[in-house]
């Protein structure tokens, strides 16, 4: 009777969990079909071959496809060396910005493959680029 008991209560949470995370993204976004579309010129840059503590950087080009303002609020890397910036500004529908990148190679070495993932109002909310290349040990 415990073990039922203990099912039934897991069960209701698991389905409370996922009810709330599809009410979530539909107060933020509202409708998926007017929900800014966030297109990157290019998702992949390579840096080429640089030294041990060159400091390397890059804009990835976007532009809002959609039919609504594009509001990013958040960006990070999949590691410490590298720090995205990007507008604070809504980016109307037709327009474009930039998600400019720095990459900090100071004790790395070996083959690089940074993931910039940007979190803004678009379906999904978070889209990923990556700044690749390789550093040279001198």
């Amino acid at each position: 009777m415990k073990n039922l008991f203990l099912s039934l209560m897991s069960a209701v949470i698991l389905f409370s969990a996922c009810n709330q995370s599809g009410k979530s993204t539909a107060a933020t976004t509202g409708n998926a079909g007017n929900a800014p579309v966030m297109k990157f010129e290019k998702q992949t840059h390579d840096f080429g071959k640089i030294k041990v503590a060159d400091i390397v950087t890059y804009d990835f080009k976007f532009a809002n496809t959609g039919s609504s303002p594009l509001i990013i609020t958040d960006g990070y890397a999949s590691c410490g060396c590298t720090k995205p910036t990007w507008p604070k500004a809504p980016i109307k529908p037709g327009e474009s910005g930039i998600i400019h990148v720095t990459f900090d190679s100071k004790g790395k070495m070996g083959l690089q493959d940074k993931m910039i993932t940007i979190t803004a109002n678009t379906v999904p909310a978070q889209n990923v680029v990556h700044l690749i290349g390789e550093v040279l040990v001198n």
